[in-house]
């Protein structure tokens, strides 16, 4: 099976290319660099040129504050380029993977988002990537919608890392403490975009670790493993003003994984562990 896989220099691409190659596929990684996903003409080159089987499409305009100036660069990213991969993959019969987030629900309530639920987003980023969503619907038969969310990876900034980075000068660091998620390993989630991609068990799904925290909490729980000492004040959402508005509840279900006979990733706290030693490893 051969794969090609969008947004190989990004945290999820990266890994997803590398699980792939560890199972046998041929997998194809590619960058901004190697293709502007913007321009029709070259996707409609380049992808027919490749024929993969399957394109699982992992790039995109993340920005979530930039997204609210850079209104036409996000658009031109997230749904044009979506959209023109669609519409070749329809062309040549490939399988394809959409990474979507939860920033397409307006983030009220308590209770997990299901992936039947109405799409609300409250920012542009949300809005580009939801149109990203229609037009993959819209375009094709053969589709998996996969909405993630708190990404981290080895490979490209995070959360993580910014808490291990803002450590290493502060002794006491203010997080938010009234959004609510579940954090994601790229390489727990590679390794179920690949299991995905395989079958013909179409459709949208929610895909992150399981259990849910706060920032404060996850901020906390990487200082606890990492055995650095600094004290995490949670602080609201008001008390930390940002351009785009942030989600307060981005809690997903995932039980339509469960029910179409796929894996539940592992306990976040458990990503954090393992992550922390990937990354200790790196830097050996």
């Amino acid at each position: 099976m051969k794969v090609l896989v969008t947004g190989y220099t990004g945290q999820l691409g990266y890994d997803v290319v590398h699980q792939g190659l560890q199972l046998g596929l041929i997998m194809v990684g590619i960058g901004s660099k190697d293709l502007d996903i913007t321009n029709k003409e070259a996707v409609f080159q380049y992808v027919k040129k490749e024929k993969p089987d399957a394109i699982i499409h992992c790039a995109a305009y993340t920005a979530v504050d930039k997204a609210e100036e850079n209104k036409i660069t996000c658009q031109r990213v997230n749904v044009n380029g979506t959209s023109n991969l669609a519409e070749v993959a329809r062309e040549i019969n490939s399988k394809f993977m959409y990474i979507s987030t939860d920033y397409v629900f307006n983030g009220e309530g308590q209770t997990p988002f299901q992936e039947t639920d109405e799409t609300s987003p409250i920012g542009y980023y949300g809005r580009t990537k939801l149109e990203g969503e229609d037009a993959v619907k819209q375009l094709l038969d053969k589709w998996f919608i996969i909405r993630i969310s708190w990404v981290f990876g080895i490979n490209g900034n995070n959360f993580v890392k910014t808490m291990l980075r803002l450590a290493e000068t502060r002794d006491e660091l203010n997080v938010v403490g009234d959004q609510f998620g579940s954090p994601t390993y790229t390489s727990d989630l590679a390794k179920l975009l690949i299991d995905m991609i395989k079958t013909d068990k179409y459709g949208i799904y929610h895909a992150s670790n399981e259990g849910f925290c706060s920032w404060a909490d996850f901020a906390q729980e990487v200082f606890r493993q990492a055995k650095i000492k600094v004290k995490v004040n949670s602080i609201s959402t008001e008390e930390y003003p940002t351009r785009a508005v942030r989600p307060k509840n981005s809690r997903m279900s995932k039980q339509k994984l469960v029910e179409n006979g796929f894996n539940s990733l592992p306990e976040w706290q458990n990503a954090v562990e393992r992550y922390l030693k990937q990354l200790t490893q790196e830097v050996k």
